[in-house]
C-alpha cells in the first residue's frame, strides 16, 4: 500500500501524478471465503478493516450490488457527535466519534474530519429544560456538552435570526464541541483501500440474490449474479434494504424503511462555521469545505426504497431554513438527494446474531449510519471473530425487541420522527 505525506505529495507534483496505484484491488469473487460482508458501504468496510486489522481474519470479501459507498455512505449530511441522552447510545457514539478523531492517521488516509462543533438551538422554556437534563445526562455519561446562551449563539451564528420576531426564536441551546463532520467518500476509501490492503476482497457490482443453508436455521453463503459464493459466516451491512435480504434467509426485522432527503446549495464565501440543529423545525445544516451549506431534515414519513424524496419534506425543511437564516434565502440550491434509512421502533441499531447460525446483522442505523461508521465495524467484527459480542454492543442485540430493554433515542436521533 502506498504511503502518503508530504514529500510523496510533492514528488507525484513534479512528475505530473504518474506515480499513482489504485487505491484499492477489484477483485473477482471467489467460490468460498471464512467471512462474506454484504454491502460496501461505510459499515461493511469497516467491519472488513477491523476483521483483517484487529482479528487477522482477512479471507474476507466484500460484496456490493453496486459502486463503493453508492448507498447511504454517499448519500447524508456528514455529521458525526455523540450527543446522546441514555448511557448505552452515549458509549456507542463517543467509541465511534474517539475511532474518528484518530482515523485519519489509523488508515494513512485524510478522511478532512472536522471538529467543529455542533450547537442544538432551543425555542421555548420547556424546552430550555429539557436540553439542561439532556445536558446533565451526557456529561455523567462522560460526553462533553454544556449549555450555552442566546449572546453566544448569536456571536457563533451570526447568520441566524435572533430578533424578537423570528419564526423560531432562540431562547438558548446546547453545543458539543468534539462534533463535527467528515468527507463522506473519503471514509469509504479510507477503509476500502485499507481493508484491500490487508488482503480483503472487494467485489463491487456483484448483487446478493439470496442465501445458501438451511432456511430458517443455518446460513452457509450468498447467491449472487455472478455465482455461489460459500461462507463460514456471512454479515449484512445493507441499511435501508435490510429487511429485504432477512426475508430471504427467512425471518422478519422491526425495521421500516423511510427517505431521508439532503441538499446541498451552490458554494459561497464562509459563513457558518459550526453544525446547527434547530429542535422545533427538525432542520440542521453546515458548510462544507467546497463552500455549499449542506442541509438535512426530517424524514419523508411514509416508506420507501426510492433514493430521491418528496417535494412536501423538501418544502418545510429548506423554509424552515430560510424561515431561520434569511440572508439564505436567495442562495441557489446545487443538488438534492436522499438515503433509504432503516428505522427501528426505538431508533437505535441492531447489532449482533440473527435468528439462525452463520448470519450477523448491523442494521438499524436510522439517520445515525454515517457517524457510527467506526462504532458499527469495529463490534460486528468484534462479534465475527470472537463469537462474543462486545459489552458497548451488548443493549443494541436484536434480542431487546422480546425482552422489552428498548433504547428510546428518537429525541436524540436529532430530526423529528
Amino acid at each position: 500500500m502506498d504511503r502518503y505525506s508530504a514529500t510523496r505529495l510533492v514528488r507525484e507534483g513534479l512528475r505530473g501524478q504518474s506515480g499513482w496505484r489504485p487505491v484499492w484491488r477489484r477483485a473477482s469473487p471467489k467460490p468460498r471465503y471464512q467471512v462474506v460482508v454484504i454491502g460496501g458501504g461505510g459499515h461493511g468496510l469497516a467491519t472488513a478493516y477491523y476483521l483483517a486489522k484487529v482479528h487477522k481474519v482477512t479471507d474476507v470479501a466484500v460484496i456490493e450490488r453496486g459502486w463503493l459507498g453508492g448507498g447511504n455512505t454517499g448519500r447524508n449530511t456528514t455529521v458525526i457527535r455523540s450527543n446522546y441522552y441514555y448511557a448505552e447510545s452515549a458509549r456507542l457514539y463517543d467509541f465511534a466519534l474517539r475511532l474518528y478523531e484518530g482515523l485519519s492517521r489509523e488508515l494513512n488516509y485524510n478522511i478532512m474530519f472536522s471538529p467543529r462543533g455542533m450547537i442544538t438551538l432551543v425555542h421555548s422554556r420547556r424546552e430550555l429544560e429539557g436540553a439542561a437534563r439532556s445536558v446533565g445526562a451526557m456529561r455523567l455519561n462522560g460526553v462533553d456538552a454544556r449549555m450555552i446562551s442566546k449572546d453566544e449563539i448569536a456571536r457563533r451564528i451570526p447568520a441566524l435570526d435572533m430578533s424578537a420576531t423570528a419564526r423560531f426564536p432562540v431562547l438558548g441551546g446546547f453545543v458539543q464541541e468534539r462534533a463535527g463532520v467528515a468527507r463522506h467518500d473519503a471514509v469509504v476509501w479510507g477503509y476500502a483501500r485499507g481493508a484491500s490492503a490487508l488482503g480483503v476482497d472487494i467485489v463491487e457490482n456483484c448483487e446478493v440474490t439470496g442465501f445458501l443453508g438451511e432456511p430458517g436455521r443455518r446460513i452457509d453463503g450468498v447467491s449472487t449474479r455472478r455465482g455461489d459464493i460459500r461462507a463460514d459466516k456471512v454479515v449484512t451491512c445493507v441499511a435501508g434494504h435490510s429487511t429485504e435480504l432477512a426475508r430471504r434467509a427467512g425471518f422478519e426485522l422491526p425495521i421500516t424503511s423511510y427517505a431521508l432527503q439532503a441538499f446541498v446549495t451552490e458554494p459561497v464565501k464562509p459563513v457558518l462555521d459550526v453544525v446547527v440543529l434547530s429542535t422545533a423545525s427538525g432542520a440542521y445544516l453546515s458548510q462544507s469545505d467546497k463552500g455549499g451549506l449542506v442541509i438535512g431534515g426530517g424524514l419523508d414519513l411514509y416508506p420507501s426504497y426510492a433514493q430521491r424524496g418528496g417535494a412536501a419534506s423538501a418544502r418545510k425543511v429548506l423554509g424552515a431554513v430560510a424561515d431561520q437564516f434569511p440572508s439564505f434565502a436567495s442562495i441557489r440550491l446545487l443538488r438534492q438527494w436522499a438515503g433509504i434509512v432503516d428505522v427501528t421502533p426505538d431508533s437505535s441499531p441492531i447489532l449482533g446474531a440473527a435468528p439462525m447460525k452463520g448470519l450477523y446483522l448491523n442494521c438499524g442505523w436510522g439517520t445515525g449510519g454515517f457517524k457510527s461508521i467506526p462504532a458499527g465495524g469495529w463490534l460486528t467484527a468484534h462479534h465475527v471473530a470472537t463469537e462474543e459480542v462486545h459489552d458497548i454492543a451488548r443493549p443494541f442485540t436484536l434480542d431487546r425487541f422480546a425482552t422489552g430493554a428498548l433504547i428510546d433515542e428518537a429525541a436524540a436521533s436529532g430530526i423529528v420522527h
